[in-house]
Order: structure tokens, then C-alpha cells, then sequence
């Protein structure tokens, strides 16, 4: 199985999104009205202070934070008109820490198969698996080993495989290099632009300067995006 989409992305697109939360002072608004479209095969970072809203963007984009104001689209359709399950198919998010479940590295890449939305889509087989951390520079790592062996940078690289196997149309991805060494660092950025140049659209936060693999690097600050200095 190819570790990328199998189909051409058209873009996910946001227009207006705004999110407050409560301050001691009255309402703060953490997203002012962002306009942000990501077209298929690109790949666009997003930076700024700590306490920015940058997780808060993800998870609107996601549509797993209540009370966002504005709108989404996929490929031009409606956020609407998208059940919010088979949203968050063709729009997977992957948290900072995304947690490997206790068992074996082999029954974590299947784990997305074993859930309702995809019980009737055959998982990818032990050959497929196995070809797919080869390419990531996981030969060593066993389909039968315990993930409770495996270092950070492991987990984070199959964390992310994971996701790219489900075969969605958006990666949002939160720092998914944070506290990694310099080589599962590049693993985790080769692989997402390998997604991205099939097809796939990305955003992803970061904290790291830029590595080279992002089409676009973008600010937010005050609420708002903008385009990040070179």
C-alpha cells in the first residue's frame, strides 16, 4: 500500500474562523476572523509565540473545538454539509503527543481499521506494513514488537505512518518534530512531504526554523496570520 493519498486534493479552505474564550477581563478572542487556504500539494507551516492559538487553529480546522464562528470547506464542498465523522477522516489531526496504544507496533498501524468509520475497509496487510517503515527508516523495528521498546523518535515516526496510511486528504499535524532528534526529525518531515507531493494538504505548527519542506510559513500573532519573513 502507498504511503500517500490515492486521489488529488482540491484544498481545505477557511474563511472568518474566530474562537474566544473567556479572559478576566471579558471575552478574548483567539482567532480573529483567519483566512487560510491550503491547497493540494502544499505544505504550509504555521509559527508564533507560545499561547498564539496555533493548536486552537488546528483543532478548528479539525472541527473538534466547539463554538468556532466563521466557515470550512473541503474540495469546495461546505463544512455543512460533511458529517463531522467523515470529516475527521479526509481531515486527520495528530496531536504533539499522540499517544501509541500498550501491544505491538504492527497493532497500532492497524488500529484506524479496527474503529467504526472504517470496519468495512480491508487494513493494510503485514507486507504493506512492513514496506511502509522500511521507507521511513524503521528496518530494525519489528511488527511484533512492543511499542513500550520503542524511543520517541520510533513512536512519533509510526504515529505519524499511522495517520498517512489512513489515506486522508488533509494532514494537521502539531509540532509533529518536537523534542526529536535531528534524524527522526527529517524522517517525520521526508514523510510528510512525500504526502504532500502525491497530492496531500498540510498544516503544520512548528516551533523549529524552517527544514526546507514547507511551500509556505506563515504568522499568527494578535489573532490574525500573515505571511511569516524569509
Amino acid at each position: 500500500m502507498a504511503v500517500m493519498p490515492s486521489h488529488t486534493v482540491t484544498g481545505l479552505e477557511a474563511r472568518s474562523l474566530t474562537v474566544s474564550r473567556h479572559g478576566d477581563d471579558g471575552p478574548v478572542r483567539i482567532l480573529d476572523g483567519v483566512d487560510l487556504r491550503v491547497p493540494g500539494g502544499t505544505l504550509i507551516d504555521v509559527v508564533g509565540p507560545s499561547g498564539a492559538g496555533k493548536t486552537t487553529l488546528l483543532l478548528a480546522l479539525a472541527r473538534l473545538l466547539p463554538g468556532v464562528e466563521g466557515a470550512l470547506a473541503l474540495d469546495g464542498e461546505p463544512a455543512a454539509a460533511i458529517d463531522p465523522r467523515s470529516w475527521r477522516v479526509r481531515v486527520a489531526y495528530l496531536p504533539q503527543r499522540s499517544a501509541l496504544l500498550a501491544g505491538t507496533v504492527g497493532a497500532n498501524l492497524t488500529l484506524p481499521w479496527r474503529l467504526k468509520v472504517r470496519a468495512e475497509v480491508a487494513p493494510p496487510n503485514a507486507s504493506a506494513l512492513r514496506a511502509a517503515l522500511d521507507r521511513i527508516r524503521l528496518s530494525d523495528v519489528a511488527l511484533d514488537r512492543d511499542v513500550a521498546r520503542l524511543s520517541e523518535g520510533q513512536s512519533a515516526r509510526i504515529a505519524l505512518l499511522r495517520t498517512v496510511l489512513t489515506l486522508p486528504r488533509v494532514l494537521l499535524l502539531d509540532e509533529p518534530d518536537a523534542a526529536l532528534d535531528e534524524e527522526s526529525a527529517e524522517q517525520v518531515g521526508l514523510l510528510t512531504r512525500e504526502f504532500v507531493d502525491a497530492g496531500g494538504a498540510v498544516v503544520r505548527v512548528r516551533h523549529h526554523r524552517a527544514d526546507g519542506h514547507a511551500d509556505r510559513r506563515l504568522r499568527l500573532f494578535g489573532g490574525a496570520l500573515s505571511e511569516e519573513a524569509s
